[in-house]
């Protein structure tokens, strides 16, 4: 089936819509980053850039780290541009173009997102790592596709019953990270996580400025809700997207975090850019070994 020219868009340079790049521009191996400023934070470890190109918040860097060919693209915050940017990837390797047509023979990205998290629990303090081995999505997207074949039911269903979670929210949703990624970039230096996404970063995470919030114990319920010794290690912006979109569409996906506030303490990075800059390059070494 061809697909029409109002669903799959295309710039009259050839490249796709939103993230202004071409098939031949993206890598194998890509890393996501959600601020567009970090993306040559990274590529100034490359040997080589090939490509550089920009529009709205993304910003791509294409190159090569060691001999290992790497696209850096940034998405922008939320789960939202989540939807954006990996429906665009997916459609710059499994779609050609020309014809309209999806490929006859699916390819797979291996994605890495490198973000900004704040831990839920103590015992996971500031300027360390967690490796999400799931998702937890409260901010609702999956529920826009067909997507019940790839959820950890049985775990959303335990975190709506303990939280007490309100029918006026989206229902949760956990998607388990790829696993085969995961065991590559574990070491005694990363924390294993259930990493909780949601829609926004005052409200939807429990801080308080001038507004109020229908639940102000919402961020204890969390962090106490437990399930077969999996506990909510940390919220974010992103990762259940990245995972609910790459699992559906063949990706294999992996959200590295780097902490950088406990919410549980009330402590903050003395030196943020430190630690994602160790993370970065964690990150690096892992993909290149």
């Amino acid at each position: 089936m061809t697909i029409l020219a109002s669903e799959l868009i295309l710039n009259p340079d050839g490249s796709i819509y939103h993230l202004g790049i071409k098939p031949e521009d993206l890598a194998d191996t890509v890393i996501v980053v959600g601020d567009p400023g970090r993306v040559p934070t990274i590529s100034r470890h490359f040997n080589k850039i090939e490509i550089k190109k920009n529009k709205r918040e993304f910003c791509t860097h294409t190159g090569f780290y060691k001999s290992k060919r790497i696209t850096v693209m940034s998405t922008g915050m939320g789960t939202d541009n989540i939807d954006i940017a990996f429906t665009e990837l997916d459609a710059l390797k499994n779609i050609n173009f020309s014809t309209r047509r999806i490929k006859e023979e699916q390819s797979s990205l291996e994605i890495i997102r490198i973000g900004t998290t704040g831990s839920l629990q103590k015992n996971i303090p500031v300027d360390s790592f967690v490796a999400s081995e799931y998702g937890l999505g409260l901010d609702g997207l999956m529920h826009f596709y067909n997507s019940e074949h790839i959820f950890e039911k049985e775990i959303a269903d335990e975190f709506v019953r303990q939280t007490g979670w309100s029918t006026k929210k989206a229902y949760p949703y956990v998607v388990k990270g790829d696993g085969s990624l995961l065991e590559k970039f574990m070491s005694p230096e990363v924390n294993k996580g259930l990493t909780a996404t949601n829609c926004g970063f005052y409200g939807p995470q429990g801080r308080v400025l001038r507004l109020g919030i229908p639940d102000p114990d919402m961020n204890d319920k969390i962090a106490a809700f437990s399930f077969q010794n999996k506990v909510v290690t940390n919220f974010e912006m992103e990762t259940s997207a990245i995972y609910g979109m790459s699992k559906l569409l063949g990706h294999r996906a992996l959200s590295m975090n780097a902490v950088i506030a406990n919410r549980a303490t009330g402590n903050f990075s003395s030196d943020p850019k430190k630690v994602v800059a160790n993370l970065v390059n964690y990150c690096l070494e892992k993909l290149a070994s």
